[in-house]
């Protein structure tokens, strides 16, 4: 079978809507993709300081918010299939929204972005609302991307994405687990920004700092890092707990991308040490993702840790991942199957999550 879907989707660092369109292929159980169009469909101010300020707007100001991004995704939706040709090929479009709350503890998550708005505008039929029906079951609604990699890439013994956080994917005996390791992009893109940059270019501040050891006992030493497996990072664990962290220590912008880029490293050795395969010739490759591996320093810090492990590094660079990985939790929720895993999220059971709005 085959399914030809529009994902989107909207980061934290406000950077644009990711939207992409990808030919999804199902046989025996077996998922293959292709990337047919992709575009990242950057903020105009206006809407940066919307989306920005969106946590802080009393509960009417947000409904309508709500609605008014719902809209302006399905025009931007509409934009990008004139602008690629796609007329009469999209069977449906998957929205993952702009997340402003996510509250687990309290059974609440809300991602900006009206489904029934985007169905409107596009007259296309939308699943958004992808976590809810998670956290309505206890669990943490996060992360939920590795059940599309698990299909997508199964023969990598380990999947590490290099996020705004960096998580793990990972099976051990029976069970499929997935975690948040740290925080990665954020921290490191907050730390570049105090230089006026929005990024560190491959690392190459990073790599032009050294690493200060006490700062890097600290960050390791978090109590976070100490936790049962799985664990889920706090949105504002990176602003909040990290960043105040390493300011406190006087050093140079590049020392502290130094040393956070080996903090990174470390935690990254420390889970994979601790999954480990005991089985003899059990797959010990392990696939680097996500925006991360453009950051060639930090790369070359993993690879080199993880070498004494002899672990098999590949590294996969798609720029539109999340979009695509979000198309194939629409596909699976078009399906009526799972596309939330208790063992992942902590939820009473696995799950079907996402509201959709047909035309």
């Amino acid at each position: 079978m085959v399914y030809n879907v529009i994902g989107v989707t909207s980061g934290t660092s406000l950077a644009g809507l990711d939207v992409v369109f990808v030919a999804l292929t199902e046989v025996r159980g077996k998922w293959t993709y292709e990337i047919k169009a992709a575009e990242r469909l950057a903020y105009t101010p206006e809407w940066e300081e919307k989306l920005g300020g969106a946590a802080s707007l009393p509960a009417r100001d947000y409904l309508l918010l709500n609605s008014e991004y719902g809209h302006y995704i399905g025009h931007a939706v509409n934009q990008f299939i004139s602008q690629h040709q796609l007329d009469h090929q999209v069977h449906f479009i998957v929205a993952h929204g702009h997340t402003v709350f996510h509250v687990p503890a309290q059974k609440m998550t809300a991602q900006l972005g009206d489904g029934a708005a985007i169905a409107a505008v596009t007259g296309l039929s939308v699943i958004s609302d992808l976590r809810a029906m998670d956290i309505a079951l206890g669990g943490k609604g996060a992360p939920i991307l590795p059940i599309a990699e698990q299909l997508l890439f199964p023969d990598h013994r380990y999947r590490i994405n290099l996020g705004e956080n960096a998580t793990i994917a990972v099976q051990q005996d029976a069970q499929f687990l997935a975690f948040d390791i740290c925080p990665c992009n954020y921290v490191l893109d907050a730390l570049a920004g105090t230089l006026g940059r929005g990024y560190d270019d491959e690392g190459k501040l990073a790599a032009g700092g050294v690493t200060d050891q006490p700062l890097l006992n600290a960050l390791n030493g978090l109590a976070f890092y100490s936790e049962k497996y799985p664990g889920t990072l706090a949105s504002k664990f990176g602003t909040g707990v990290v960043m105040p962290m390493i300011q406190q220590h006087q050093l140079s912008t590049q020392g502290k991308l130094n040393t956070y880029t080996h903090h990174i490293a470390a935690q990254i050795e420390k889970v994979v040490k601790d999954f480990q395969p005991q089985e003899e010739g059990a797959s010990n490759s392990l696939l680097l993702t996500g925006g991360g591996t453009a950051n060639k320093y930090l790369v070359k810090v993993i690879e080199e840790l993880l070498q004494p492990l002899n672990i098999t590094v590949t590294v996969q660079q798609e720029p539109f991942r999340n979009a695509l990985m979000i198309a194939l939790l629409g596909a699976l929720r078009w399906r009526q199957e799972p596309n939330a895993l208790a063992s992942i999220t902590g939820a009473e059971k696995d799950s079907v999550g996402g509201a959709l709005w047909a035309v």
